[in-house]
């Protein structure tokens, strides 16, 4: 398991260092086929006009449309005491779609002209995306990440994701204590990302037809951080039984 210590000091002091700039459109690398090159390292993605606390990493309440009335116990689950429902990454279970991609570590993409890959830090779960527009595949369980299939509309590629198991949203259990909030197996994602110089701009538009009663977007941008290519991504390591029991780790925590 990385040294819990070391690898905060690490990471800060990346975020710290100022992102290269002064890319135009023009000097956007492309494809063999002529489409945006979306390869490289960038960092987490930052809320465009987010208001409110921690308005970056996670769906700001002012985007989200209406919650189906009798549908609040399905978006907000209370606290429990168990940390496989109040935060399941810590017993290093998925951390899942979306919330995997709006987490604070950084996300590398590799592009291909069939394929794009997307890697967060958080627990190195690639996202394998083809991007001929195929169809979504039939007869699969429902996954943490859903099935993704993407297709080009000019130079933005639209990437529609399905078939997900009922699993966490975001971070907003570390903005309220209280409750967490959750995604039900209806749920479908359609991110839309378009690349201008150094940065990935990205729209998600979340429809939950058991929760919500209409599709709703939130905008992030992420920057390129061609600095970060030497380090690259830092292993992330999470393995049954090597957290503190029920993610206390104070000394007082049995062992």
């Amino acid at each position: 398991m990385r040294n819990q210590y070391i690898y905060p000091l690490v990471l800060a002091a990346l975020l710290g260092s100022s992102p290269l700039r002064g890319q135009s459109q023009a000097d956007v690398p492309r494809l063999p086929d002529g489409k945006p090159d979306f390869t490289g390292i960038y960092t987490a993605p930052d809320t465009v006009g987010g208001t409110g606390p921690r308005g970056d990493k996670i769906f700001n309440a002012h985007n989200m449309a209406p919650v189906k009335p009798g549908a609040e116990d399905l978006l907000y689950i209370p606290r429990t005491g168990d940390m496989r429902i109040d935060e399941p990454r810590a017993m290093c279970l998925p951390a899942g779609f979306p919330s995997g991609m709006l987490y604070i570590l950084p996300i590398q993409f590799v592009h291909h002209p069939d394929y794009l890959v997307i890697i967060p830090e958080l627990q190195r779960a690639a996202r394998i995306i083809p991007t001929d527009g195929r169809p979504h595949r039939e007869g699969i369980e429902p996954t943490y990440y859903g099935d993704s299939v993407g297709h080009w509309e000019d130079d933005t590629l639209v990437i529609e994701s399905v078939n997900f198991r009922r699993w966490i949203l975001d971070d907003y259990h570390y903005t309220d204590p209280t409750k967490s909030r959750w995604h039900s197996d209806a749920l479908t994602t359609t991110e839309h990302l378009r690349r201008e110089g150094d940065t990935l701009h990205y729209r998600i538009t979340i429809n939950d037809p058991e929760i919500f009663e209409r599709p709703w977007s939130q905008d992030y941008e992420l920057t390129l951080r061609p600095d970060w290519e030497p380090l690259g991504l830092l292993e992330y390591t999470c393995e049954a039984h090597n957290r503190c029991a029920g993610g206390d780790c104070s000394n007082d925590a049995p062992p």
